[in-house]
């Protein structure tokens, strides 16, 4: 019996670590990925600025379970103060993006008020002058006549990297066509998307059309029927210089507008 109560006792103790073992593996685990989310939000310019309370708390909470790490049995108070930083900076982020999204339709309702004024003080002008000066402009600004109509290409600098919203800068080549739409009732156009090689094919191809699509819902915004546009995303295909430089895929990255011809007549798609 004497003998028995050492080994019982070194057993249970064995037992103890094992399990303690378990939960600080657990504990450590969940601080990590705290610190990680931590980091993500602390380092996003957006998130402190919109969210900043939230960060602090994720922080806040995030030291606490540090502190408690370093405390024999405190694995399942480390795991709930690591949840609580996690939570804080999960809507940290959630918060930003809702506010983001909020500023960008704000900025694109703005945008749009000001292109319809454009528009509107554009139509002072006589209809004569207006659509021989447009006709002048569009054929300045379609760079190639092709066997699928007269081709106007909006570049990559039209867009952001990797995203499919307009910017300013392309709005008032936007308004030209518009106007020259209004004036010319039975043209239509096919609004195309292309991308550079880099990437996914498939990604590629939802780029491309998204980029066509945005540029046709503008049309759209501002009065041009949808039944007018056509919208295609041919991806990295048909590209117009090698992607094997900087300058060749930024020429691939952009959007064609395809005119018809006044009939409303456009030319075989690819």
């Amino acid at each position: 019996m004497k003998l028995f109560k050492p080994m019982f006792g070194a057993t249970v103790l064995l037992a103890c670590a094992s399990l303690y073992g378990c939960a600080g593996q657990h504990s450590e685990e969940a601080l990590q990925q705290a610190s990680v989310d931590f980091q993500k939000v602390k380092e996003d310019s957006n998130v402190l600025r919109i969210a900043p309370k939230d960060v602090i708390r994720a922080g806040e909470s995030l030291a606490r379970a540090d502190r408690l790490s370093t405390y024999w049995g405190s694995g399942s108070d480390v795991e709930h103060y690591a949840y609580l930083s996690r939570r804080y900076s999960e809507i940290a982020r959630e918060h930003t993006e809702q506010m983001l999204n909020q500023e960008r339709a704000a900025k694109l309702e703005l945008e749009r008020q000001r292109l319809q004024l454009a528009l509107r003080e554009a139509k002072l002008l006589s209809v004569q002058q207006q659509g021989k000066w447009l006709e002048e402009q569009i054929i300045s600004l379609a760079t190639t006549q092709t066997d699928r109509g007269l081709v106007m290409t909006l570049g990559d600098v039209l867009f952001d990297t990797g995203e499919a919203e307009l910017k300013n800068s392309a709005n008032r080549t936007v308004l030209k066509v518009v106007q020259f739409l209004q004036l010319n009732p039975k043209r239509v156009v096919r609004i195309e998307g292309y991308t550079d090689n880099t990437g996914e094919r498939q990604s590629n191809l939802q780029l491309s059309r998204d980029r066509a699509q945005a540029v046709a819902d503008v049309l759209v915004d501002l009065g041009i029927d949808e039944k007018r546009i056509q919208v295609e995303g041919y991806g990295d295909d048909y590209p117009v210089e090698a992607n094997a430089s900087e300058r060749g895929r930024a020429q691939n990255r952009r959007v064609e507008i395809v005119f018809s011809d006044e009939k409303g007549q456009l030319g075989a798609s690819r």
